[in-house]
Parts: structure tokens; C-alpha cells; sequence
């Protein structure tokens, strides 16, 4: 234990990796953050603690099946000179799942109907809301901890990793909720990033590789852009208010 403490490779690879995490994980903090927006304040923080636990336990999980997570990227079968694992069905799958849940919400946003929501209980729509964080926790685990396998060697830098990026998660899923329920501009444009990271997702199951740098950096920028222009909006309204 000493030694991996005092080693400067370890510590570069778990610098390494936990930027990594951070970076993978804000596509998860992005999809709850969206759930969440039409539940009650109360419901929707104890979504979000649910949620991110669940990431947590998942990723964690994960790491303590090695053997088998290396066993999902074997092919399991070929269709028109490509090889499917487990790993790209899931990666699909997941990805359809994203785009299919974005563009819903995006359709209800637009039509502004809300309809749908009001006529489940608060029960109902607070278990939905838990099914489909599972659902995505799951792909994004999945994605996170094969990656994390590709670049560390030693399983407890992976777990610190992990663990650290799910902190970072934990502690920016409050502030980025608030933020998307209180700027409806803000959560289109979430959704549309939905849409890009399940595009993505469904590339890299059939094996083409969008590299993450460009849509990390297409998500930025716009994110940059919707910024200033909250806050172009927060000074024309305070210009436009009569002097208290």
C-alpha cells in the first residue's frame, strides 16, 4: 500500500482516470438533472441522492466483476461483416433509450404539455423517475468502468477514481438541477446534449468511434453561450424594473 502511496505513476494515473470519471460522469448528472426537473423540490432531491448512490454502487460493482466486464467486449455474434459484443448491445441499446427519452421531452417541452406528468400520482412518477435513472445509471457505469479498465492496472486506483468523481457528482447534481428547472432554455438545451450522447452511445456499439473531446467541447461552448445569455436576460430584467 505504501509503495502504490509514494509512487508517482500511481498518482499520475489516478489524476488521469479521476478527470476521466469527472468528465463521463457530467452525461450522468446531465440526464438526472432532467428527470428530476417536474418532481417536487423534496422528491426530486432524494431522486438525486438515489440516483447518484446508485451510480456509485453500480460503477463499484462493476469493478468487482473484472473478469466478466472483460468477457463483454468478446463478440457474441456478426451481422454484415461487423462483430457485436455484450458491451455494443448495451451501448445501444442505452443510447436509443437516450435519444428516445430526450426527444419525448423535448416534444413536451415544445407543445408545452404537461399533461402526461400531472395525471400519474407523485408516487408513480417518483418511481418512473427512479426505473429510468437505473436504467441509465447502469449504461453509463457500464461505459465508465470498461474505460477506466483500459487505462489503470491496479483496482484500487480505479475504485479511488471512482469514488472521487462520484463525490464531484454528488456535490454539482444540486446546483446543475436548480439551474436547469429554473432556465427552461437551459434544459432544451440539456436535452438536445441528450440526444448527442446517445447518438454517441449508439456510434460506439456499432463501432465507430466519435472521440469524446469533440462533443465535450460542443457541449461547453454551447453551455458558455446559454450562460452569458442568462445573464444577458437577468440584466434586462433588472434594467426593466422601476427603481425601488
Amino acid at each position: 500500500m505504501m509503495q502504490l502511496i509514494t509512487s508517482p505513476e500511481a498518482w499520475a494515473a489516478l489524476l488521469t482516470l479521476t478527470a476521466l470519471e469527472i468528465v463521463l460522469g457530467i452525461d450522468n448528472v446531465i440526464f438526472i438533472s432532467v428527470l428530476v426537473s417536474r418532481l417536487p423540490e423534496k422528491q426530486a432531491h432524494r431522486a438525486r441522492q438515489i440516483g447518484l448512490g446508485l451510480a456509485l454502487i453500480f460503477r463499484l460493482i462493476l469493478l468487482s466483476l473484472l473478469v466478466w466486464l472483460i468477457g463483454l467486449t468478446a463478440p457474441v455474434f456478426s451481422m454484415n461483416g461487423y462483430a457485436f459484443s455484450w458491451r455494443d448491445l448495451i451501448l445501444i441499446g442505452g443510447g436509443l433509450f437516450l435519444i428516445a427519452k430526450a426527444t419525448h421531452e423535448i416534444h413536451g417541452e415544445v407543445e408545452s404539455d404537461h399533461g402526461g406528468s400531472e395525471k400519474q400520482s407523485t408516487g408513480s412518477a417518483f418511481a418512473w423517475v427512479i426505473v429510468q435513472i437505473i436504467v441509465v445509471d447502469l449504461v453509463f457505469s457500464l461505459d465508465s468502468i470498461i474505460t477506466a479498465i483500459g487505462m489503470a492496472e491496479d483496482i484500487r486506483i480505479m475504485v479511488a477514481a471512482v469514488v472521487i468523481a462520484c463525490a464531484v457528482m454528488y456535490v454539482s447534481a444540486g446546483p446543475v438541477s436548480r439551474f436547469v428547472a429554473e432556465h427552461p432554455t437551459t434544459k432544451m438545451l440539456a436535452l438536445a446534449f441528450l440526444v448527442l450522447i446517445g447518438v454517441a452511445l449508439v456510434a460506439d456499439g456499432f463501432q465507430f468511434h466519435i472521440p469524446r473531446g469533440y462533443i465535450y467541447f460542443a457541449i461547453a461552448f454551447s453551455a458558455a453561450v446559454e450562460f452569458f445569455n442568462v445573464l444577458a436576460r437577468r440584466n434586462r430584467s433588472k434594467v426593466g424594473k422601476p427603481p425601488g
